[in-house]
């Protein structure tokens, strides 16, 4: 009798398992974890409701916010396009590998194949790796995702605004500097797809990008994998799909941001659909502050000081969100220091695969993923800008800015699509701010606490000899590597 019974057990759990779904079979084996990176275009600080945004709803993000950690002193790797893709992608400062603001149609350079990708690192784990949306780390073949560690590719290789249209989708006059642009290319691996020719055809971006993703989940379901997504929006132009034009109080920018939550629910979505959310680490963030000279088509900085392209705080501190079941302690604050540079090494102590030969500047913040709240894996953060400019230094709770020059927002903005002009300031002699109590980078405290100065000062020496700074003309240091050049 004994023997009967084992041989029916025997059976039935042959059955059992032949009739299991495969990717459901896959589920409970696969121990390396997925990855997806969603990545906004120009989304300031306070652009999601959970950071305080008002006049629409994101309810996706929230629920992501509330089912996992959301950071409060998270930066990109620079305030600008191209720098700060380079920064995520390699774990590195973009000055160091040579990558400096943003890229153009024009422009014969690109990330340099001696550098190592997310995508790269993660497919000698046997992980397939998909890109859907802004690339703009070079347009020539050399420097496209497929020749960096990307197994797909779907997007625009540059910003949306680099067309032969002005940003309101108007023709420019004769002479204009974006008449020698091409029309925008949508790319499909290395070719194009087709072109976008009017403001009204970028209405499709969020929504392809999206579907795209959802494809290549649904495809890449019985094998772990790495998704990119890097949105278009909300940069200007702005394009939104008519599922949400006109739905929120806050016009075409709040639609846009609808539609951007829109696309992370869809993406939670088919995780859910495939057996997959479980084991899925999903990142939520953006490559930069807001763009707001452009008015009401740009976002909120949050309280925070200036926006994109200045290393005050508005340009660089960014809103990070990660959910991953199991670890991410849910509905929890982190205000430890982390950084857009610091993923790639995080995921590679998660996947347990090597770290670059090259040398990277990034720091697994695993730790603080799970939820440790004695864990300071990042003590430091660099502002750097332009070309090689060290513009300030944060360590702890105190930033020290260093003397620069930067175009300020503090004028009229602009509207519609049209940006308004900014003044250039300066800043003549280093200024101190207590990041605690001082967010804004209101109160200069520099002479009442001089320690504090000096202190950080070693911060910004130790950088200079190793990366250099062209605010006191160190043009390189010693760990500086070349851009990739045709």
């Amino acid at each position: 009798m004994k023997n009967l019974t084992s041989l029916i057990f025997a059976v039935v759990v042959l059955f059992t398992a032949s009739c299991t779904p495969k990717n459901q079979q896959t589920k409970t084996t696969q121990q390396s974890p997925n990855f997806v990176v969603i990545f906004i275009d120009d989304m300031g600080y306070g652009d999601p409701c959970c950071y305080g945004g008002t006049g629409y709803s994101t309810p996706n993000i929230d629920k992501l916010a509330a089912e996992g950690m959301r950071f409060t002193n998270f930066y990109a790797a620079q305030p600008v396009c191209s720098a700060s893709r380079a920064g995520l992608l390699t774990g590195c400062y973009p000055n160091r590998i040579g990558i400096s603001g943003a890229l153009f149609p024009y422009s014969k350079v690109g990330i340099n194949p001696d550098e190592t990708t997310i995508a790269e690192m993660l497919k000698e784990k046997g992980y397939a790796t998909g890109i859907y949306g802004k690339w703009h780390l070079g347009h020539h073949n050399a420097f496209l995702p497929l020749q960096n560690g990307f197994d797909e590719y779907v997007g625009l290789p540059y910003s949306n605004d680099m067309w032969p249209l002005s940003n309101t989708g108007q023709k420019l006059p004769e002479g204009h500097d974006r008449l020698k642009n091409p029309p925008l290319p949508v790319m499909h691996n290395n070719d194009v797809l087709f072109t976008i020719n009017s403001w009204e055809e970028q209405d499709t971006l969020t929504t392809l990008y999206t579907e795209k993703a959802v494809d290549f989940i649904n495809r890449n379901a019985n094998q772990p994998f790495f998704l990119y997504l890097p949105h278009s929006m909300a940069h200007i132009p702005l394009g939104v799909s008519d599922k949400f034009r006109g739905k929120s109080e806050q016009g075409l920018y709040g639609d846009v941001m609808m539609e951007i939550d829109w696309s992370v629910g869809q993406i939670e979505k088919v995780l859910a659909e495939n057996g997959l959310a479980e084991n899925t680490l999903i990142i939520f963030t953006t490559d930069n502050g807001p763009w707001l000279n452009f008015g009401n088509h740009a976002g909120s900085a949050g309280g925070l000081r200036e926006g994109k392209t200045t290393s005050w705080e508005g340009g660089q501190r960014v809103p990070f969100i990660i959910k991953w079941p199991g670890k991410t302690p849910a509905g929890t604050i982190c205000n430890k220091l982390g950084c857009a540079i610091d993923i790639l090494p995080s995921f590679a102590e998660i996947a347990e695969t090597s770290l670059p030969d090259l040398d990277i500047d990034g720091t697994s913040i695993a730790e603080l993923w799970k939820g440790n709240t004695t864990a300071n894996p990042r003590e430091t953060i660099l502002f750097y800008y332009g070309k090689n400019n060290l513009n300030g230094v944060r360590k702890g709770n105190w930033k020290l800015v260093l003397p620069h020059t930067w175009a300020s927002y503090n004028t009229e903005p602009g509207r519609d699509g049209n940006g308004g002009k900014r003044i250039q300031m300066t800043v003549e002699t280093p200024e101190l701010y207590n990041m605690m109590r001082d967010p804004g980078e209101q109160y200069n405290v520099i002479e009442y606490y001089p320690e504090k100065a000096a202190e950080l000062m070693q911060v910004v020496e130790k950088a200079r000899a190793e990366l250099g700074d062209l605010n006191v003309g160190m043009e390189k240091g010693s760990g500086n590597r070349d851009i990739g050049r045709l």
